[in-house]
């Protein structure tokens, strides 16, 4: 009896955290959900939808990092495989946009998929460069809004730094390291 009141305890707390969280995704709080996923991940690791709704969390909280060990995960369903390969563009794009600003690296004629996250917007303005000579930031207009614009820059050499402005003011700085 104690074992069945034990493991009736556990799925509902486990169902409490997915409710805790997909509140708190509602109120569009990403950080408090993607810090949440956190603590909660080992017991729910094989929950595709609690996988994505911690993934995606993570990624609008501008945790990229924290993408790496769901994408390795996220494979039994169509939607989780996608959800995992569209992860897997914004880390890459930003692991090779973190090179290219801190090592000089060259990302001349490269030719990757690419998403509609801000990440993935700078990178590919910043690969439409070509060669050219390192700047201490790079500014550049939405080619899709003329009063978008993203000032790309990096801190103390081990932040990227992505800042967004509307009619040329400051709506939203993303910090990624």
């Amino acid at each position: 009896m104690k074992t069945l009141l034990l493991l009736l305890l556990g799925l509902t707390l486990h169902a409490n955290v997915k409710q805790e969280m997909f509140h708190l995704y509602q109120q569009k709080n990403f950080s408090a959900v993607c810090n949440r996923g956190l603590q909660a991940f080992s017991k729910n690791m094989h929950d595709e939808e609690f996988l994505s709704m911690y993934a995606f969390s993570c990624l609008y909280a501008d945790y990229v990092d924290r993408l790496a060990v769901p994408i390795t995960i996220m494979k039994h369903s169509q939607e989780a495989r996608a959800n995992a390969a569209y992860f897997s563009v914004i880390l890459m794009q930003k692991k090779l946009l973190f090179h290219a600003l801190i090592d000089n690296y060259a990302l001349t004629n490269l030719k990757l998929p690419t998403t509609d996250y801000i990440l993935s917007k700078v990178f590919d303005l910043y690969v439409k460069l070509g060669k050219h000579t390192p700047k201490p930031y790079y500014l550049f207009q939405d080619p899709n809004d003329t009063k978008l614009s993203y000032k790309l820059s990096t801190q103390k050499g081990d932040k990227v730094i992505i800042e967004e402005f509307y009619n040329s003011r400051s709506v939203k700085r993303h910090t990624y390291w």
